[in-house]
């Protein structure tokens, strides 16, 4: 199917799930068109029990879309820039202690946790897989999504502090993720160089480059946005930052992800304060606000339309029905480690670290990492587990994280 038609449909489907969730479902945008994406895949699955070709056509169609690609590679760099580009600078230094662990030291330790799980059950039911396959699950499934969730804490009346924690965690997570993924697809190459220079030196390559690759685009960017006052021109010179920085992030080999959040704070903050007019500003904001809005709602129906796709073995299945409870634990761990050091310095309760386990929900990224991995490394075992892990992680988390909150302030 060609491009233009392809975005079309998506663009109709999202329409169109979005009126049903907006006129009768009522649910927050991002888990009601996920929610009735899934139902319009499951009934398709229904109707082609009387008409075979009907799944094999519509599933045809979705093979068509390289989803890896186009969320790794163009949407993702759009939605963190549009997230990045919110976010105060004041707000991050008042957080950036719990900021900075919840995006480093709890992805090493749920990738490690995690991945050493999976092998051990894995095995236990007789699947071959070996360490560096379930270490590349462990980086992948680590990364939270909160775009399901913030509105809905919001609405709960948790503090800014949390949003912020939330917020921030989230936008560094995917990019310190990503780079943790890359490394690790690195070792599991036949011959990989696995010394602790050779580590250290992929790691470094793409996360401090990509984040000194941020600082010069996001800089020159703020510089041009200074130098002039339309607002036309101003809005397209952030879209050159993204599409432009990614585009060398790519080429250079270093973290796009990372990247572009460090521009998006840079245009968001001195962009904003420095170099903008209030209506220069009002128009850029509400520029990345709508396109996240879309960019997020076409990702959300495509998630529900990957049930069309994947592997339904049933052993898969229960694999990834044991590994919510085991990455849920993981999440609390992965947490409560880094909250004991920040107390040092911030005050974090334990009724926050039940917050951010329950609302680190897993989204679109781990999807589109485990559509990265090779054949050879179990992709479509790595690929069903992560499914069902995440749609138990939007529909069940995403609904419940509200009564959850009020709960405990209850208590």
């Amino acid at each position: 199917m060609e491009l233009f038609p392809l975005i079309s449909l998506l663009i109709v489907l999202s329409a169109s799930f979005a009126y049903i969730n907006f006129r009768y479902l009522k649910l927050p945008n991002a888990i009601g068109l996920m929610l009735v994406s899934l139902l319009f895949s499951l009934g398709i699955i229904g109707i082609s029990f009387i008409f075979p070709s009907l799944k094999e056509n519509v599933a045809e169609i979705l093979n068509g879309i390289n989803f890896s690609e186009l969320l790794l590679e163009v949407m993702l760099s759009f939605m963190l820039f549009a997230g990045a580009i919110h976010i105060k600078f004041k707000d991050l230094k008042a957080e950036k202690l719990s900021i900075m662990l919840f995006s480093t030291l709890s992805v090493i330790i749920s990738t490690f946790i995690v991945g050493y799980s999976s092998f051990w059950l894995l095995n236990a039911f007789n699947l071959e897989v070996n360490l560096i396959q379930c270490l590349l699950f462990g980086a992948l499934i680590s990364p939270t999504d909160p775009i399901a969730v913030l509105s809905i804490l919001k609405t709960a009346g948790v503090t800014k502090s949390l949003e912020t924690k939330i917020a921030g965690e989230s936008l560094f997570n995917d990019g310190v993720a990503v780079v943790v993924f890359i490394t690790i697809l690195q070792l599991a190459k036949p011959n990989a160089d696995v010394s602790i220079l050779s580590i250290a030196t992929v790691f470094g390559q793409e996360a401090i480059g990509g984040i000194i690759l941020g600082g010069i685009v996001g800089w020159i960017g703020y510089k041009l946005i200074a130098s002039i006052d339309s607002y036309n021109v101003e809005v397209l010179i952030t879209l050159a930052i993204v599409m432009g920085g990614y585009s060398l992030a790519h080429y250079t080999h270093v973290s796009g992800p990372l990247a572009m959040v460090i521009a998006g704070l840079i245009t968001g903050n001195q962009g904003k304060r420095l170099g903008m007019s209030d209506i220069t500003a009002e128009y850029v904001d509400k520029f990345w606000e709508l396109a996240d809005e879309i960019l997020n709602a076409l990702l959300f129906v495509l998630i529900g339309l990957e049930l069309l796709v994947i592997n339904t073995d049933k052993t898969i299945l229960i694999i990834g029905l044991i590994l919510i409870f085991i990455v849920l634990v993981t999440r609390y761990v992965s947490v409560l480690i880094p909250s004991l050091f920040i107390r040092l310095k911030e005050e974090i309760s334990p009724k926050t670290v039940l917050i951010l386990t329950w609302g680190g929900l897993r989204g679109g990224i781990s999807i589109a990492l485990a559509l990265s991995i090779p054949t050879e490394l179990g992709k479509d075992v790595w690929v069903t587990i992560t499914y069902v892990i995440v749609c138990f992680s939007i529909l069940i988390q995403g609904l419940t994280i509200g009564k959850f909150v009020n709960l405990l302030k209850n208590k």
